[in-house]
């Protein structure tokens, strides 16, 4: 089995864990794959990997790859996400910082996980991700996200106005900060942040949610999948930002941006002792008592 591993930097507390994997993928006969950069900071940093092949661009999931590693954190896993598209590739996410909603998998706990995968104790979890048409084709080929689309101010502390349409009706004009439209992957991710709701992993929606509305009684609405979004931006600026999954880039003024549902979908791999509900009750400290 031919095995694609990503991860963005290598540093000291982190030489370990790359060392207990790869020693782990060759107790059990898989050929690594490792991302071009990666492989040059292991080489040089801890002088691991040397007979890896490499991948640079996400073509190469097409090539005969059979599983993916992301290692580290949430960030690392949408990364990964970015290489493998729409080639099927099931990815699994360890984490080496604190517990993720994606990288799941604790440090400690990984060798046990990768003995899983192995015995092929696992199942998949699809994953819905959105698809993001500018009338400048401002992402071009990378124009999918796996948790959020953004829209933002830019150069000023004045609010602006988000026009949102929902299947070409007219729903509503945001004056705020921003709009997020997220997946119920991403709804753990910003748009929690900026009171959101929790969607669990499966359910067709997305979720509309404003960044500080200056009007209090504007919530967050869930909305069907199938229905595109379409936004424009108005203001006292010419620029601002539209981000999707943290890469940034310039929108004009009323230039219109439609998000649809992606045509493909992603393959997480669950394991047999893990599951959303456990991760959300962790990550969230519920039913804890904190004054003991």
């Amino acid at each position: 089995m031919r095995v694609a591993v990503y991860s963005k930097k290598i540093t000291k507390s982190t030489i370990p864990i790359f060392q207990r994997f790869l020693a782990e993928m060759d107790r059990f006969g898989w050929k690594v794959v490792l991302e071009k950069e990666l492989k040059e900071q292991l080489v040089k940093k801890a002088g691991l990997g040397l007979n890896a092949d490499v991948f640079t661009k996400h073509e190469d999931f097409h090539k005969g790859i059979d599983l993916a590693f992301s290692i580290g954190g949430d960030g690392t896993f949408l990364k990964t996400v970015s290489y493998i598209r729409n080639s099927e590739v099931p990815i699994l996410g360890i984490n080496t910082g604190r517990l993720g909603f994606l990288a799941n998998i604790g440090d400690r706990y990984f060798e046990e996980a990768l003995e899983l995968v192995n015995q092929k104790r696992y199942d998949y979890q699809l994953r819905s991700l959105v698809r993001v048409e500018t009338e400048r084709d401002i992402f071009g080929q990378d124009n999918v996200a796996m948790n959020e689309v953004t829209l933002l101010k830019k150069d000023t502390a004045s609010m602006i106005t988000v026009h949102a349409y929902l299947d070409d009706k007219y729903l509503n004009s945001y004056w705020a900060d921003g709009l997020i439209v997220a997946t119920p992957t991403g709804s753990t991710a910003y748009n929690l942040s900026c009171g959101g709701p929790i969607i669990t992993p499966g359910c067709q929606v997305h979720i509309i949610t404003p960044i500080a509305p200056h009007n209090l009684n504007v919530r967050p609405v869930v909305v069907p999948d199938k229905l595109p979004i379409r936004l424009s931006i108005e203001g006292r600026e010419r620029n601002y930002l539209i981000s999707i999954d943290g890469c940034s880039k310039n929108i004009r003024q009323k230039e219109e941006v439609i998000i649809r549902k992606a045509e493909y979908m992603i393959n997480v791999i669950k394991l047999e002792d893990t599951n959303f509900l456990d991760t959300i009750r962790n990550k969230m400290l519920w039913g804890i008592d904190n004054r003991n």
